[in-house]
């Protein structure tokens, strides 16, 4: 499989704190990449540099063959990265098909002709997004009284709204119930099947994380300590160290997960 991204000795360091530390990989084409480790360990840095909010320190940085090292966010989005947030950020004001065209405007550089017709722009687009979704039925629907869940696919739906090659989830299942985490990472795997678009994800549910990646990589400190099958990583000694201090991984999630329940 050719490899979509393609990140090498990418390290970036804050005064004396090495926060990421020459760290390779790649995500190939509609691969489903979790990306792991203990809070503070440089997962969200990493993505940070590779999204363009934080120039790295050193490494490189392609997408689909081209070096998108240090672009600005807004370049790397249109060469084709999307991305959701652990904290949405939808317009509350707007209706759920609304926030979709939006996105879609925007794409298209059509933000200073929007009016006073944005309502009818691109909207058998916005409604093809959240039919993908599972949210057809709520096109009309304020976001602000959204369920949280629902919240989180319209999120998807805009992320997807630029016809990405490469998504970057953040915590995607942060705050959502174990039944709405399971179903958002099931579309998200049907969606990486039928469209063939890579993800890389950030998750602390391992129930997730082994349920649903094709592959996993542990960071820790800010260097890459294991990859491989959810078998590999589960039995793997030193991520079982330094993650959660000796143990099954499996075993201690699903107990912590059971502790707050």
């Amino acid at each position: 499989m050719s490899a979509v991204l393609e990140v090498r000795g990418l390290s970036k360091s804050f005064g004396g704190i090495q926060a990421v530390s020459n760290v390779d990989f790649s995500v190939a084409k509609g691969e489903l990449l979790a990306f792991i480790g203990p809070n503070g360990a440089g997962k969200t840095t990493c993505f940070n540099m590779l999204m363009g909010q934080l120039r790295p320190s050193g490494g490189d940085v392609f997408l689909n063959g081209e070096k998108i090292t240090g672009m600005q966010p807004r370049k790397v989005w249109r060469k084709g990265v999307g991305r959701t947030f652990q904290i949405t950020g939808t317009y509350q004001s707007m209706t759920v098909i609304e926030n979709v065209q939006m996105a879609i405007i925007s794409h298209n550089k059509r933000l200073f002709s929007i009016k006073p017709y944005a309502t009818h722009l691109y909207r058998e687009q916005a409604m093809s997004l959240l039919e993908l979704v599972g949210m057809p039925d709520q096109a009309e629907r304020a976001c602000s009284i959204l369920a949280y869940g629902d919240l989180k696919r319209l999120e998807l739906a805009i992320a997807l709204s630029h016809a990405p090659s490469l998504l970057l989830m953040d915590e995607p299942t942060a705050g959502m119930a174990p039944s709405e985490r399971i179903a958002l990472m099931e579309l998200t795997a049907k969606i990486v099947a039928d469209k063939g678009i890579s993800v890389l994800f950030t998750e602390h549910d391992m129930d997730v994380v082994f349920g649903h990646s094709h592959r996993i990589m542990v960071l820790n400190r800010g260097e890459l300590i294991a990859e491989g099958s959810a078998d590999m990583i589960r039995n793997n000694p030193m991520v079982q160290q330094v993650y959660l201090g000796g143990g099954s991984v499996f075993n201690n999630e699903q107990q912590s997960d059971q502790s707050h329940a």
